[in-house]
C-alpha cells in the first residue's frame, strides 16, 4: 500500500512542481479533468525526450522557448 501511495505522490509533486498544477484556477465542469489529462500526456512525452540531460521542468521550459526542440518532443521533427 505504500509504494503505491508513494507512486501517486511522487507524480502528484511531478505536475505540482514542473506544471504549478496546484496554482491552477479551474475548478468547474470538465476542464479540471482535460487539462490533467493534457499535463500528463505532456509530461509522459518529456520523459520520453533523452536528448537534454535536465529535470522536467527545465524541458517544459526549453520546449515553450524553442520551437525546434518542441517539434522533437512532439516526434514531428
Amino acid at each position: 500500500m505504500r509504494a503505491h501511495r508513494g507512486i501517486g505522490n511522487g507524480l502528484h509533486w511531478i505536475l505540482d512542481v514542473a506544471f504549478r498544477e496546484d496554482e491552477g484556477r479551474v475548478r468547474t465542469g470538465h476542464a479540471p479533468r482535460n487539462l490533467c489529462l493534457l499535463r500528463c500526456m505532456a509530461l509522459n512525452l518529456l520523459r520520453q525526450d533523452t536528448t537534454v540531460q535536465s529535470g522536467v521542468a527545465i524541458r517544459r521550459r526549453k520546449a515553450g522557448r524553442n520551437l525546434a526542440y518542441m517539434e522533437q518532443v512532439l516526434g514531428l521533427a
